[in-house]
C-alpha cells in the first residue's frame, strides 16, 4: 500500500494530463540556475553576481561567480569549483574581487581578478571567515565567530578543539540559546580588520554580542566609509535578545578605539550605507520596539552635525533595499506595493518619494558610477530573478542576464493574475490566480487555496522555490494565492490589522477568497483544497477546526498550540507582539488563537509536514497536529525532514515534498 501510494504521488507531481508544452515540474524547477547578490565594479564596466546551479542526482547545490558587461554582452564564469563560492566583492580600485569559498571544507575569504585567476585564500582562522568587504584596496573586512574571552585565534582553536569533550552536553545560563536551526556555541560574531600583506586580523568589536547580530532582513548590518577609516555596524545591547529587536547602530575606528553610537530608536537600527563623499550615512529604522513587522523608514544621519532625518515617514510602505546616487543628492530604494516591487526615488535631503521604475519584483539595487544606470534583479511568477539595468530616470529597464529564457520557453508558464475581492470588515484584498500552461476555459479544474507565512508577508509577483504556483498549476490545479490582513504592500495599517487576532480577519480574508475563487467558471467548486505553511500552517490549522469546507489541507511547519509554542521558540518577541506579552501574562489571548482548541472540529484529510531541525515553530508543533488528526479518526499523514529547518531547501527533499504535496491533493481531488 506505502509503495503504491508513494508510486502515485511520484507520477502525479510530473503530471498526467496532455500539455501543448511540456509540463513545469518540481524536477525541471531543479535545472532552473538561481541568479543573486549583484555587485557593480567601481569603473562602471562590470556586473558581478552568483549562479547557483543544483545537481539533483547528488543532493547538491552549488554556487559560483559570474561576471557580465554593464554595456551588455555574454555572461562568463569566474570560478569552478565544485563547493560554492559566494559573495564576490571589487576592491576599490576594481583590480580584485574577494569572496567567501567554502573549498576549504568551512568558509573562507579568497582573491581573483575580473579575468578569473586562480583564486589565493587569505584568511586561515579556525573559527572560518565570511561576510566580506574592503576597506582599502590592502585591506579587508570580514566577520567571524569566535569566543568572546578570546585575546587570539590560538585561544579561539583550542576550546574549538575541545567543545563537546569528553562530553556532547550543551549548557545555558540564558535565553537566547539556539536559533533557527543551530544550538548556540558560546561564540559571537564579531568583525576583523585583515591586513593582506600578512599582519595579524584585528578585532574591532570584542564583547559578548554579535555583530552583526542576527537580522530581521535586508541589506548588511555594517559598511565602511569611503575613506577607509570607519566602520558602522549594528548591535542589540539588550540584556535579553531573545525578546528584543532593538539593534542601534555604532561607528568605530577601523584602527580601533570605543564604539560610538549614532541611531538608537526603539526598534531595529541596521542595514548602513555611506554616502559616496563619506559624509552621511543612510539606515532602515523601525519606531516600535518588539515589533519585527513595524514599517521600516529610511533615514539619513549627518556626520558632522549628529543628526538624523527621516526621508520616508509620508510614505506607507517598507523600504527594502536601496543605493546611494553617485552625486549623493538621491537615494534610490525598492519596496512593495499591492503585491509587487517597485524602484522609487527621494531626495536626500528630504522631500516628497517619487515612483522611477515598476517591474514584477525589483530588488538590489545598486548605482553604476556613470550617475545614469542603476542595476538590479527583477523576478515574476515565470521566472526566477535575473540581472537587470535601468536608467535613473526609469528608462530602459532591460535584462543583463538571461540564463533561464530558453529553458523555461519550454513550458509556457502563464503569467498571474491579479484580482481583488472584498474580505472582512469591507476592506478591499488582493490576490493572484496561476492557471495551468494548457488552460482551456472551457474546462473545470481544481482549486488550491495558498496561505501565505509571516504573518506579515505576501505573495509577491515573484519566483519561490518552495511553494512554486507554477507547479500546482502544472499538476492541474488553479492556484489562489490571497493577501489577507497581515499582508505587506498594502499599508502598515493593513499589516497591523492581524496583531492579536490571528484567526480573525485574516481567516475571513481568506474564506471570503475562496468564495471569490470558487465562483469562477473555470473552478470545481467540489475539488477545493489548502495549503500553507508557518502561518500559512497556522491558519490550515485553524481552518482545520472551523470548516469542512476544503476537500483536503496541508500544513507545513504550522503553529499548532500556543502557549507550548511560546516555550520553545528562540525569538520571543514574535509571540510577545502577536498576542500581547507572555502565555501566562495573556493566556486568554493565547488559548483564543490556538488551533489545538479546536481538535474536536477536525474532519477535513491533513498531510502535516515539519523540518526537524526547525527551532522556529518547534517539531512538536507537528507532531501536536498529526496526533490529534490521528486520535480524531481523521484521514492524515506526517512528512518529515530530520535535516530541513523552516524551510525545504535540499534538492531531493524539495522534490519529495513536492511529490507528497501534490500526491496527498490528488487522492482527495482527482481519485
Amino acid at each position: 500500500m506505502i509503495r503504491s501510494f508513494l508510486a502515485t504521488t511520484a507520477l502525479a507531481a510530473l503530471g498526467t494530463a496532455p500539455f501543448l508544452t511540456a509540463p513545469f515540474t518540481t524536477t525541471e524547477m531543479m535545472k532552473l540556475k538561481r541568479l543573486a547578490d549583484p555587485q557593480v565594479s567601481p569603473d562602471g564596466k562590470w556586473v558581478l553576481y552568483n549562479q547557483t546551479d543544483v545537481d539533483l542526482a547528488a543532493n547538491t547545490k552549488n554556487a559560483d561567480l559570474w561576471i557580465v558587461p554593464l554595456a551588455g554582452g555574454e555572461p562568463r564564469r569566474l570560478t569552478d569549483h565544485p563547493r560554492s563560492d559566494s559573495r564576490g566583492r571589487f576592491s576599490p580600485d576594481g583590480r580584485r574581487i574577494a569572496f567567501v569559498s567554502a573549498r576549504d571544507g568551512g568558509g573562507h575569504v579568497y582573491l581573483t581578478d575580473v579575468q578569473g585567476a586562480e583564486p589565493r585564500k587569505v584568511t586561515s582562522p579556525a573559527t572560518e571567515a565570511g561576510g566580506v568587504l574592503w576597506i582599502d584596496d590592502n585591506t579587508l573586512l570580514v566577520t567571524s565567530d569566535v569566543y568572546p574571552d578570546c585575546a587570539d585565534a590560538a585561544c579561539n582553536k583550542k576550546k574549538l578543539d575541545e567543545a563537546g569533550k569528553p562530553s556532547g552536553a550543551r549548557v545555558y545560563d540564558k535565553l537566547l540559546f539556539r536559533h533557527w536551526d543551530t544550538w548556540e556555541d558560546h561564540r559571537a560574531s564579531h568583525l576583523f580588520v585583515v591586513p593582506l600583506d600578512g599582519g595579524e586580523p584585528r578585532d574591532i568589536t570584542p564583547g559578548d554580542r554579535d555583530v552583526p547580530p542576527f537580522s530581521l532582513g535586508g541589506p548588511d548590518d555594517y559598511a565602511v566609509s569611503p575613506d577607509g577609516r570607519e566602520v558602522c555596524f549594528t548591535r542589540n545591547d539588550d540584556p535579553v535578545p531573545a525578546a528584543s529587536t532593538n539593534a542601534e547602530l555604532y561607528v568605530v575606528p577601523v584602527a580601533g578605539g570605543a564604539a560610538r553610537k549614532i541611531a538608537g530608536h526603539p526598534g531595529y537600527d541596521g542595514s548602513p550605507q555611506y554616502s559616496p563623499d563619506g559624509t552621511r550615512i543612510a539606515f532602515r529604522a523601525q519606531m516600535r520596539a518588539g515589533y519585527e513587522s513595524d514599517r521600516w523608514r529610511l533615514m539619513v544621519y549627518d556626520r558632522k552635525a549628529g543628526t538624523t532625518a527621516n526621508l520616508t515617514e509620508a510614505f506607507d510602505r517598507h523600504v527594502d533595499s536601496f543605493a546611494w546616487s553617485r552625486d549623493g543628492k538621491t537615494l534610490f530604494f525598492t519596496a512593495e506595493d499591492a503585491g509587487r516591487s517597485l524602484l522609487y526615488a527621494v531626495p536626500a535631503a528630504g522631500g516628497a518619494v517619487r515612483p522611477v521604475a515598476g517591474g514584477a519584483t525589483l530588488g538590489d539595487v545598486q548605482a553604476a558610477a556613470d550617475g545614469r544606470t542603476l542595476v538590479l534583479t527583477d523576478a515574476s511568477f515565470t521566472h526566477p530573478p535575473e540581472i537587470y539595468r535601468v536608467g535613473v530616470d526609469g528608462a530602459g529597464l532591460l535584462p543583463l542576464t538571461r540564463a533561464n529564457d530558453a529553458f523555461l520557453a519550454n513550458f509556457g508558464l502563464r503569467p498571474a493574475e491579479s484580482v481583488s475581492y472584498t474580505g472582512a470588515s469591507g476592506k478591499t484584498v488582493q490576490a493572484w490566480i496561476v492557471k495551468p500552461a494548457d488552460f482551456d476555459p472551457a474546462r473545470k479544474y481544481p482549486l488550491l487555496v495558498l496561505v501565505h507565512g509571516g504573518p506579515q508577508g505576501a505573495w509577491s509577483d515573484s519566483w519561490t522555490y518552495r511553494w512554486n504556483a507554477e507547479v500546482f498549476a502544472g499538476a492541474g490545479y488553479v492556484a489562489f494565492l490571497p493577501n489577507p490582513r497581515g499582508s505587506t504592500g498594502f499599508g502598515q495599517e493593513f499589516i497591523d490589522d492581524i496583531n492579536a487576532d490571528w484567526g480573525g480577519r485574516a481567516y475571513e480574508d481568506v474564506m471570503r477568497g475562496t468564495d471569490y475563487a470558487e465562483s469562477l467558471p473555470y473552478v470545481d467548486k467540489g475539488r477545493t483544497t489548502a495549503a500553507g505553511a508557518s502561518y500559512g500552517g497556522y491558519l490550515i490549522d485553524w481552518i482545520a477546526g472551523h470548516t469542512d469546507r476544503y476537500r483536503a489541507l496541508v500544513s507545513h511547519d504550522g503553529v499548532f498550540d500556543l502557549p507550548s509554542m511560546y516555550g520553545a521558540t528562540e525569538e520571543l518577541w514574535f509571540p510577545e507582539w502577536e498576542f500581547k506579552g507572555a502565555y501566562w501574562d495573556n493566556p486568554e489571548m493565547y488559548e483564543r488563537w490556538s488551533p489545538s482548541r479546536f481538535v474536536k472540529g477536525f474532519k477535513t484529510p491533513t498531510l502535516v509536514i515539519h523540518g526537524e531541525l526547525d527551532y522556529r515553530v518547534p517539531l512538536e508543533q507537528g507532531l501536536g497536529m498529526f496526533t490529534a488528526l490521528q486520535r480524531r479518526g481523521v484521514p492524515s499523514r506526517l512528512l518529515t525532514f530530520p535535516d530541513e529547518n523552516h524551510w525545504v531547501l535540499k534538492p531531493a527533499n524539495s522534490v519529495r515534498w513536492y511529490q507528497e504535496v501534490v500526491g496527498w491533493l490528488d487522492r482527495w481531488t482527482k481519485s
